[in-house]
């Protein structure tokens, strides 16, 4: 029996499709690093977000015009492959502010990016018409590359897509000359040219010379992570020219890796890794890959690549059948081994029903012994069932006097702190009761002697004058920030952690508080009562209570749970 188990286990899994494994073990390593970095990407695409929103809060604060203007560009190439929507809103705020400055240039540019989004977006017309109406004599050297470029991908993508032979070689033809534009003004020794020279000699059909080149580049050269995406696509087409698959999907993995750690989601490489792995009938990982890639298109409103990836709709079906079909062959497999798996066992139990027939007889004369026996357990288990009561109670007695103890604990280290603050301010306290009393003497008789030598006008200066009360008070205020900071020396940072990331209230001299960390400083030592706080710090009950709910709105998480967040500083 076990021996014919053994024989269908094995039929089955030479009857499992064999799935061929990747050329190497680098692929195999990259292919596990995209996989990972695709299970983070909500972890990317949120720190992207949080970029974004710091960049636009620093564009709404900002009073100089040209600051905010370079701000709103930096914050453009950020949504540009992330979401042309907001990308298109920015080109136009950009332009606004351009026209407002009354510089030309800067109106340009603006146009400029407005006509890459629209590029970004299929609008082939609008870009052209766009980036045609501004006058290339008049740009600055730094924006003639950009122009080069914009029209360089518009007349290629017009080539790409062309439906007739004729309109497809005038649209080729005004690519290579703006890609010729692109290559004069660009330096030599630039990332844009070597993929441009890449590019140019992948369309003239030499692709071992363009290899050798980005080869070189990137040997020379540091990529930052969405330079290598761009770089490694360009490579991966050249992998493709001469039939190298192995190095294209190397490449394209690479690409993959860096758009998702760059947190874009204007693309290509994932779409044509899924298509490379669907020839290769890796239908799972295709299948995800390319669902990723509509995702982010879809998102990013990129028309453009969402117009490219309605060609592959009849190849994700596709994937979907044949991974239904996989998944139906694998039941039907399964269903086979259940049923013959169940044959055996009822053999098993034919010949176990059979055996048990045989030791029927002796049963009947061990039933007696067996019912005594039977008795005996029962007893034991009432016995266990008591004691098992018993230890039930037991536990939940030592669970009371578990949080008895911690209870008790944490009331003792509170008794504690609180006797070790008391003893510091009643020392404190004392010595200051002590100066402020001989300081008191000595005014006195200042104001005898004043009195007593007929200066009646100084007297009455003196006695007008409020600067002794005031450097008192700031004496006694900076005793009090002195005494608390020895207590609490993290009071500072610890209350900022508690606030919004730019909310932080720094004091202006170290080793002191201001007004706001005074307030809360109070509330730590359990002055809560606004009309004390008032008193204490001299000031109206209605200054503290703006302060209060002024600060309790920079609250990082709840707004009403600052101040008992507050309490709890110096305990851990």
């Amino acid at each position: 029996m076990f021996r014919l188990i053994k024989l269908i286990f094995i039929w089955n899994i030479l009857l499992v499709p064999f799935k061929a494994f990747p050329g190497s073990q680098s692929i195999d390593s990259l292919m596990s690093q995209l996989d990972s970095v695709l299970s983070k990407r909500d972890t990317y695409i949120e720190q992207k977000e949080a970029k974004l929103n710091l960049l636009r809060h620093k564009a709404d604060t900002t009073k100089d015009m040209r600051v905010s203007f370079d701000v709103l560009g930096d914050l453009l190439d950020e949504y540009v492959t992330f979401n042309t929507d907001s990308a298109y809103s920015i080109s136009l705020q950009r332009e606004d502010i351009a026209k407002m400055l009354g510089d030309s240039v800067l109106v340009m540019n603006a146009r400029m990016n407005r006509a890459n989004i629209l590029n970004a977006t299929a609008m082939y017309k609008e870009t052209i018409d766009l980036i045609s109406s501004i006058k290339y004599e008049l740009l600055p050297d730094y924006l003639r590359p950009y122009y080069f470029h914009i029209k360089r991908t518009a007349y290629g993508r017009l080539a790409d897509f062309a439906a007739f032979p004729l309109e497809k070689k005038r649209y080729e033809v005004l690519t290579d000359m703006y890609r010729d534009s692109l290559l004069n003004v660009n330096s030599p020794t630039s990332l844009a040219y070597a993929i441009t020279k890449a590019d140019k000699l992948n369309a003239n059909r030499t692709p071992h010379e363009a290899i050798a080149i980005l080869d070189r580049y990137r040997n020379d050269n540091v990529l930052t992570e969405h330079d290598n995406a761009i770089f490694a696509w360009t490579l991966s087409e050249s992998y493709s020219l001469i039939g190298d698959t192995d190095n294209q999907k190397r490449e394209l993995i690479k690409s993959s890796i860096s758009d998702i750690k760059s947190a874009v989601r204007e693309y290509i490489s994932l779409r044509q890794l899924a298509l490379l792995l669907y020839r290769e009938g890796d239908l799972e990982r295709a299948y995800k890959f390319m669902s990723i890639a509509v995702d982010d298109a879809a998102k990013c409103n990129a028309r453009q690549r969402i117009v490219e990836l309605n060609s592959f709709y009849p190849m994700i079906n596709d994937i979907y059948v044949a991974k239904i079909q996989s998944q139906k062959k694998s039941l039907s497999w399964t269903i086979v081994i259940i049923a013959i798996l169940s044959l055996i066992l009822l053999v098993s139990l034919v010949c176990t029903w059979k055996q048990m027939r045989k030791v029927s007889e002796a049963r009947k004369t061990t039933q007696e012994a067996n019912e005594k026996l039977h008795k005996a357990n029962e007893e034991l288990h009432d016995a266990n069932e008591k004691l098992h009561i018993a230890n039930e109670q037991l536990y939940v007695v030592n669970e009371e006097l578990k949080q008895s103890n911690i209870k008790l604990h944490e009331a003792n280290r509170n008794i504690a702190e609180i006797s070790e603050l008391k003893e510091v301010y009643i020392g404190r306290y004392m010595s200051q009761c002590l100066a402020y009393i001989d300081k008191l003497d000595a005014y006195r008789k200042s104001i005898g002697k004043l009195f007593g030598t007929g200066k009646t006008e100084e007297l009455k200066r003196t006695l007008k004058s409020s600067v002794i009360i005031d450097d008192e008070l700031k004496k006694f205020y900076e005793q009090f920030d002195q005494t608390f900071l020895s207590l609490f020396p993290t009071f500072v940072s610890d209350f900022n952690n508690l606030l919004l990331p730019g909310e932080e209230i720094i004091p202006k001299k170290e080793g002191y508080l201001n007004t706001e960390l005074r307030i809360f400083a109070l509330i730590r030592l359990g002055i809560t009562d606004s009309d004390k706080i008032a008193k204490f710090l001299r000031y109206s009950l209605t200054t503290i209570y703006n302060y209060r709910t002024k600060v309790r709105n920079k609250a990082k998480g709840d707004r009403n749970s600052l101040e008992k967040e507050v309490m709890k500083i110096g305990l851990r």
